[in-house]
C-alpha cells in the first residue's frame, strides 16, 4: 500500500471517529387505549352530572338553601370540636398504651393488651350506645379509697352531657388504634438508638421520650392523619348517645321536618368533604415537616457540585 493510500485511510478513520452520529428521531409510543378510556370515563361522568342536574328528586334549590344555613354551620363546628377533643384523648392515651405494651413490666403489658382487645374487638357504635346508657348503669360515682373514706360523690342520674359522653366514647375507642400506630412507629426505630441511650445512662422512660419517640414521629404522623380524617366521619355515629347537635344530627333534624333527606344528606356530605380537604392539606405539610431528614432532593449547592464532578471526571473523560 502506497503512502498516499495510507494517509487517506488514516484520514477517513480520523473523520469517522471525530464525527458525531446523527441524533435519533424518537417517536413516542402511541397508546390509543388510554384516549379511548379517558373519553368513555368523561362521557359517563358528564352523563351522570347532567342527569343529577336535571333530576327533580335531588331538590337542588333546597340544597343551595341549606348549604349556608347557620344551623348546619353550627353542626359543623360541633363536629370539629368532637374530632379535635376525641383525637386529643386518643393520641395521649394511645401513646401511654403503646409504651405500656413495650414495657418490661408484665402487668402493664397485660393491662394494655386487654384494653386493645376490648376496644378494638367491639364496634364503636355499640360502645357509644353503652356510653349513652351510662347514667342508667351507674346511679352515683364515688371517688375515694376502696373500703375507706370517700372524697367526692357524683350523681350521674342528673348528668345531661351527651357531648361529654360522645368525646369520651370516641376518644377511648381511638386510643386502641393509636396505640398500635405508635407501637409500630417505636418498633421502626433501630435498636442501636436504644442501646446508645442506655450506654449514656438514660433510663427506660428517658430513652422513650428523648430518643425513640422523636424519631418514630416520621412513621406515626401519616397514619395519624388518616385516623383524624376517619374520626371526623365517625362523629356521625354519635346519634347513638344520642347527640343531635353535630353536622349529621342537624341535617337529620331538618330533613325530619321538610321530608327531603336527599338534599340535606348532600349538604352534610359537602361540609364533610370541605373539612376533610382542609385536614388533608394540613396532613401534607405536617408529613413534609417530619420527613425533612429523609428528603432525597439535592440542594442547589449539591447539584452544582455533582455537575462539576461529572464534567471533570465523572465519566472518565474531560
Amino acid at each position: 500500500m502506497s503512502q498516499d493510500e495510507t494517509n487517506s485511510a488514516a484520514s477517513a478513520v480520523t473523520v469517522a471517529t471525530t464525527t458525531e452520529p446523527a441524533p435519533i428521531k424518537a417517536i413516542p409510543l402511541r397508546r390509543p387505549g388510554r384516549w379511548i378510556a379517558a373519553v368513555v370515563l368523561l362521557t359517563l361522568v358528564g352523563l351522570f352530572l347532567y342527569g343529577a342536574k336535571t333530576n327533580p328528586a335531588y331538590h337542588w334549590d333546597t340544597y343551595w338553601k341549606y348549604l349556608r344555613d347557620i344551623n348546619i354551620a353550627k353542626g359543623a363546628a360541633v363536629t370539629l370540636e368532637l374530632t379535635v377533643l376525641a383525637m386529643f384523648i386518643g393520641v395521649l392515651l394511645g401513646v401511654l398504651l403503646a409504651v405500656m405494651r413495650l414495657s418490661p413490666n408484665p402487668v402493664l403489658r397485660s393491662v394494655a393488651w386487654a384494653y386493645l382487645w376490648i376496644f378494638r374487638g367491639t364496634p364503636v357504635y355499640v360502645q357509644l350506645v353503652f356510653w349513652g346508657l351510662f347514667p342508667s348503669l351507674y346511679k352515683t360515682v364515688t371517688v375515694g379509697v376502696p373500703f375507706g373514706p370517700s372524697f367526692a360523690n357524683f350523681d350521674v342520674q342528673h348528668w345531661s352531657a351527651p357531648f361529654f359522653f360522645a368525646v369520651v366514647g370516641l376518644g377511648l375507642n381511638e386510643a386502641a388504634y393509636m396505640a398500635e400506630i405508635v407501637r409500630a412507629g417505636i418498633n421502626s426505630v433501630d435498636d442501636g438508638q436504644r442501646e446508645a441511650s442506655v450506654a449514656l445512662g438514660m433510663s427506660w422512660s428517658q430513652t422513650m421520650t428523648r430518643t425513640v419517640l422523636p424519631q418514630a414521629m416520621r412513621v406515626i404522623i401519616p397514619p395519624t392523619g388518616n385516623e383524624l380524617i376517619s374520626m371526623l366521619k365517625t362523629t356521625s355515629l354519635v346519634t347513638a348517645i344520642p347527640l343531635t347537635t353535630d353536622l349529621y344530627g342537624r341535617a337529620r333534624d331538618i330533613y325530619g321536618v321538610n321530608f327531603q333527606p336527599i338534599p340535606l344528606l348532600l349538604v352534610a356530605a359537602t361540609w364533610y368533604l370541605i373539612i376533610t380537604s382542609v385536614l388533608m392539606v394540613g396532613q401534607f405539610y405536617l408529613e413534609r415537616y417530619y420527613s425533612r431528614g429523609t428528603s432525597r432532593k439535592l440542594t442547589g449547592r449539591q447539584e452544582r457540585a455533582l455537575v462539576a464532578a461529572q464534567a471533570v471526571g465523572g465519566d472518565g473523560r474531560k
